[in-house]
């Protein structure tokens, strides 16, 4: 088997509540890339790729297209379903830019599956969980209204929130308290400042919620509360709130610096921060092996996307994958069908080969092809 063409594609995803607010951050729709690997025997990979915004990360939608550009020229005629030699290549073409990567790699699992006629989580590991159990996001309000979307969200089956922190310390302490009041015992509230604070307010926003599990009832974590690895690790060592890890862990060798310096409790295990889904079986298997547990997601993305997190978290043990997140949700608009289905707070991933999706393309704007 051979790729004989690569075709490029593009969208917005506008948000179903207007925007998506977190950190200083804000933003009415996320651009996304969609990548087509198309080969000689007529079977045809899908991938996607959505970094969250420009100034989120060191990752942006025109970078993903422009890496692509440099990538996609000399995978022609390369065999897909040698995942492993496909990523040396790319690693060869284009140095670091790993989300540059993502979609193509996640294009290649998706042709290895409908090669094979076997779903993705066979393939990632085998079905360790028949259901993924999704957070749902509080986007950064006002703390009243944010407080009011939980019994909306809990309506709809969800028992775990990531409520958007990061911007205000004192505003964010009432944030996290209002909310907390409108939860019940036993859910969790996930504290996410996506990098937000600096050290001193993180500080001061750890010792304000520190008892706030123990006067509630519920389950409270801490997520990556400042920018640098370094931060965090100041942070954590005053605090004895459960701490996550997220925007810091994106190699190997970052995760396993932390988990020498007991830095976390748990990671977020993003599919393209590390390159794709080959790179992110890597990690989620290391921290298995750990014994740390993960969040199993991504950046961003629409049901592609959602396809890739639902088959890594399914093949992961349930011991580990505490959360996922369903992003197709999120959107106005749908880019593939054959979503994971999403019910009472889990999702289930389509059982049919590879990924399971198949891009819509008339909700897609060609950007290029490769041939």
């Amino acid at each position: 088997m051979r790729i004989t063409c690569i075709r490029v594609f593009r969208a917005d995803l506008p948000m179903k509540e207007g925007s998506y607010s977190w950190s200083t951050q804000s933003h009415a729709a996320f651009d996304t890339t969609v990548v087509l690997v198309e080969t000689n025997q007529g079977i045809t990979g899908v991938g996607e790729c959505c970094p969250l915004g420009p100034t989120y990360l060191p990752a942006y939608a025109q970078g993903v297209r422009a890496g692509i550009s440099q990538l996609a020229p000399k995978l022609i005629g390369e065999d897909p379903t040698q995942i492993e030699c496909i990523n040396d290549t790319m690693d060869a073409l284009l140095k670091g830019h790993p989300y540059v990567k993502s979609a193509i790699d996640m294009a290649c699992w998706d042709i290895l599956g409908k090669v094979s006629g076997l779903p993705l989580y066979t393939l990632l590991g085998g079905l360790r969980q028949e259901k993924v159990t999704l957070y749902k996001v509080v986007t950064r309000a006002d703390p009243g209204a944010m407080a009011d979307r939980i019994p909306e969200y809990r309506a709809q089956g969800y028992r775990q929130f990531q409520v958007k922190v990061g911007e205000d310390p004192a505003t964010d302490i009432i944030r996290i308290h209002r909310v907390a009041q409108a939860m019940e015992a036993n859910e969790v509230l996930n504290a996410d400042a996506n990098t937000g604070w600096k050290q001193h307010e993180a500080l001061q926003v750890a010792n304000a919620i520190a008892d706030l599990a123990t006067q509630t009832g519920i389950r409270l974590t801490f997520e990556q509360p400042c920018l640098s690895y370094e931060e965090c690790l100041a942070v954590r060592a005053h605090t004895d709130l459960p701490f996550v890890l997220d925007e810091c862990i994106d190699s190997l060798a970052a995760l396993l610096r932390a988990n020498q310096d007991h830095a976390m409790d748990m990671i977020n295990l993003k599919i393209s921060r590390f390159g794709g889904l080959t790179r992110a079986r890597q990690a989620r298997d290391l921290c298995v092996s750990l014994g740390l547990p993960m969040n199993v997601e991504d950046s961003w993305g629409g049901e592609i996307t959602t396809a890739a997190i639902a088959h890594l978290a399914h093949s992961t043990p349930p011991a580990f994958q505490f959360q996922s997140s369903a992003f197709h949700e999120y959107a106005t608009i749908e880019i593939a069908t054959g979503a994971p289905t999403v019910h009472e707070g889990t999702m289930t991933a389509s059982d049919a080969p590879g990924l399971g999706v198949e891009p819509i393309l008339e909700a897609l704007e060609p950007v290029n092809e490769y041939r």
